[in-house]
């Protein structure tokens, strides 16, 4: 049977204490029940995090956002955006005045993810030229 205990942080540690779920379990992304490994997979997808990257400017139109977003189709982006705002991440808004706009910008709990994507698209900048030498040499020795 699972426990509900909470696991000892690390010292030094600034990752905050696992959820506990409705049913009283503590949240656990290795577990293929368990609701944050739905969330890991949203988390996860490369149109997510240039979305949640996109929107940590400020608010942004549809236009601007599918604009900005190198290779990303009208249907991916509405996907993605119904997907985050459905979490809780994004925040739909009609404008008013001439012509209905819509805006989307990252909610309190959205704007959480700015440090962490932050990190993620920082690394993959960094060190993609290290991954590429090391996709060529595999597909050498492969070869």
């Amino acid at each position: 049977m699972p426990t509900t205990r909470e696991p000892r942080p690390r010292p030094g540690s600034r990752r905050p204490a696992r959820a506990s779920l409705a049913d009283g379990h503590l949240a656990d992304v290795y577990s293929a029940a368990c609701p944050s490994r739905q969330l890991l997979d949203r988390l996860a997808d490369k149109w997510s995090v240039l979305i949640v990257g996109r929107l940590e400017r400020g608010p942004q139109h549809f236009g601007a956002l599918r604009d900005g977003i190198d290779g990303i189709s009208e249907k991916m982006l509405t996907q993605t955006l119904r997907s985050l705002e459905h979490d809780g991440l994004v925040l739909r808004q009609g404008t008013a005045g001439t012509g209905r706009k819509v805006v989307y910008s990252l909610t309190p709990l959205g704007r959480t993810l700015r440090e962490p994507i932050a990190l993620l698209r920082t690394w993959a900048e960094s060190y993609v030229d290290q991954v590429e030498r090391a996709r060529a040499e595999h597909e050498r020795a492969a070869g």
